[in-house]
């Protein structure tokens, strides 16, 4: 008894030193990689995200890099390509599509890199309005509009996008108060560099003012519509919130997952099946006056060291390949979940420690978090658990939504898949973090909600090696199939599967506008992609169908072979849907 006892806690030590690493606060870390390598100067260039890896596992390339650092050269560096009509596509410095939205069509397209373009432009405190340019990152806007005593009401929880990129892809916060929690919803000003005819200089910059009628296809673009040279935002005055983290029960979950983000402004849901537990996030606004000074110091975005972190995915590794019993895995998610509760997930009351609730601070202070990207380089000794560099956390994270009026359904018919087997939420998903409910209002953007919607955030393994499944690959699979296909979901633009995207554009009622926009600022597609026409139902799917294309997210299988039967999983039908077109991966017990 003795024995067994020491291995499980030989098999949970990865996962304490990981949880005892964020813990430690550490103000050190060594930045990510720029996710554009040329091996030539600016030339011979090859492109990726963030993870270092894209969803079909390619990678793809340039045949060169610019670095414009004013409008003119953005013009300039556009009207060069579209004179050699180039395929044009833009990236940053911390690039986080998951997908392909940062490739151009072929090898010898040109990356516009807006690293450079970072500056803030005009602040008018009386009018609270800040102009920014588009490579300025989040976390800078942040600051720039704190110092002004402004506040970007809503906000992805991660600072490290740039303004542009999260423009692009429609990320967002969670509210379903004032205009919600999408960044786009506050763009009142934008200037937009596209192709021109050879008369125009072969480049020219769009004004697009709050009325102008193509700000709601350019709010959320995919980067097909140009390169965004700078945005103006429309901000409130500085205010601060209340936190407290509320920990309940499931049972009443589909009920209270509506009038929970009626509720509190900033509310969102953290979701563990396997426990039976939701965290509820009761986050408002309170008066400028409520004592304190506290910090979003989210534990996932601090920096950690680097030999826990590859300790840690090692474990996981092992896990995966020798299916250690379900019991240990959930043990080991268990351990990481109490000790980010009992540090309030990382906000603290003063800046360096957790005291107690409520958290009270500063909305710049509050709303977003990443400072892994910003220490002092220390030679790889601590990092951002992703970072391709190193052999660390590899996931796939998979984000969709649902109508907001559909939820409770959808809710229930998630835990009755769980009830059938509650463990395989500890490793079919990552246990600990659980599954991640954030609130998104309707939008006017063409490619934004439709409506408002609970958005799902979904973490899981990813092996370094095509085709290897990960134990409960079908769970994922499953929820995912149900949220797109019987509840008319759709997947978040900036990270989810190849598969997800296949007809998700016929889900959007303005679409069609979308495109007719498109085709006018961009008649011969430089800034389009196989991979963007594929998903905007231009031509092509992006669905992939070859051997493991299932197990990769690449199709949903119609076939065996589509899966690992060699590992023992098939395509089944799914156990709640019972659809023609709705298989699963199935492991043969």
């Amino acid at each position: 008894m003795q024995g067994r006892h020491t291995r499980a806690m030989e098999r949970l030590l990865p996962f304490l030193l990981l949880a005892l690493g964020v813990l430690l606060q550490l103000c050190s870390c060594s930045p990510p990689p720029d996710p554009v390598v040329c091996t030539h100067g600016k030339s011979n260039c090859t492109v990726t995200n963030a993870y270092g890896s894209f969803t079909d596992r390619s990678i793809c390339h340039a045949a060169n890099i610019t670095y414009p650092r004013t409008e003119q050269e953005l013009v300039a560096a556009v009207a060069a390509a579209a004179c050699a009509k180039r395929k044009l596509k833009v990236a940053t410095k911390h690039s986080h599509s998951i997908p392909k939205l940062s490739c151009p069509g072929g090898r010898h397209g040109t990356i516009i890199s807006t690293a450079r373009l970072n500056r803030t432009v005009h602040i008018d405190a009386a009018k609270r309005l800040v102009t920014v340019e588009s490579g300025m990152l989040l976390r800078d806007l942040i600051a720039a509009a704190a110092a002004a005593g402004l506040a970007l009401p809503n906000s992805p929880y991660w600072y490290g996008l740039s303004i542009g990129g999260l423009l692009a892809t429609g990320a967002h916060g969670s509210s379903l108060w004032g205009k919600g929690g999408a960044v786009h919803e506050y763009v009142v000003g934008m200037r937009i560099v596209t192709p021109a005819p050879a008369s125009k200089g072969f480049a020219m910059v769009r004004e697009l003012g709050a009325d102008h009628p193509d700000l709601d296809a350019a709010k959320v673009s995919l980067g097909v519509l140009g390169v965004i040279s700078q945005v103006t935002l429309a901000l409130e005055p500085m205010f601060k919130r209340s936190l407290t983290f509320v920990k309940r029960g499931d049972s009443d979950l589909a009920d209270q997952v509506v009038p929970w983000g009626r509720l509190h402004e900033f509310a969102d849901l953290t979701w563990h099946p396997q426990d039976g537990t939701v965290m509820y996030r009761q986050d408002d606004r309170v008066d400028v006056s409520t004592p304190g000074n506290g910090l979003n110091g989210f534990l996932i975005f601090r920096a950690s060291p680097t030999r826990a972190t590859i300790d840690a995915r090692a474990a996981e590794v092992s896990m995966q390949l020798r299916n250690v019993t379900d019991v240990a895995r959930c043990a080991a998610a268990q351990l990481d979940v109490s000790a980010q509760e009992k540090q309030a997930f990382g906000f603290m009351n003063d800046g360096v420690s957790f005291t107690g609730y409520p958290v009270v601070g500063y909305q710049h202070r509050m709303q977003a978090a990443g400072t892994c990207i910003g220490g002092p380089e220390d030679g790889l000794l601590t990092s951002c658990i992703w970072d391709p560099r190193i052999d660390g956390s590899f996931y796939y994270n998979s984000g969709f939504s649902v109508a907001l009026s559909k939820a409770p359904a959808f809710i229930a018919d998630v835990q009755r898949l769980r009830d059938l087997n509650p463990d395989m939420f500890c490793t079919g998903v990552d246990g600990r973090v659980g599954l991640m409910l954030r609130y998104v209002k309707a939008s006017s953007a063409y490619l934004g909600k439709p409506e408002d919607s609970i958005d799902l955030d979904v973490l899981f393994y990813r092996s370094r090696t095509y085709g290897i499944p990960r134990v409960y690959a079908d769970l994922v699979d499953e929820i995912e199939q149900m949220a797109l296909n019987k509840y008319g979901g759709l997947p978040h633009w900036g990270k989810n599967r190849d598969f997800a995207f296949d007809g998700a554009i016929a889900k959007y009622p303005k679409a069609d506008k979308f495109l007719l926009v498109k085709d006018r600022y961009d008649p011969d597609g430089l800034f389009s992609s196989e991979w963007s026409d594929q998903v905007l139902g231009i031509h092509g799917s992006p669905t992939i169908v070859q051997k493991g294309c299932a197990i990769e997210g690449l199709c949903v299988c119609s076939d065996d072979t589509h899966c690992a039967p060699e590992h023992g999983y098939f395509c089944r039908p799914e156990r709640a849907l019972r659809g023609p077109r709705w298989r699963r991966l199935a492991l043969a017990r």
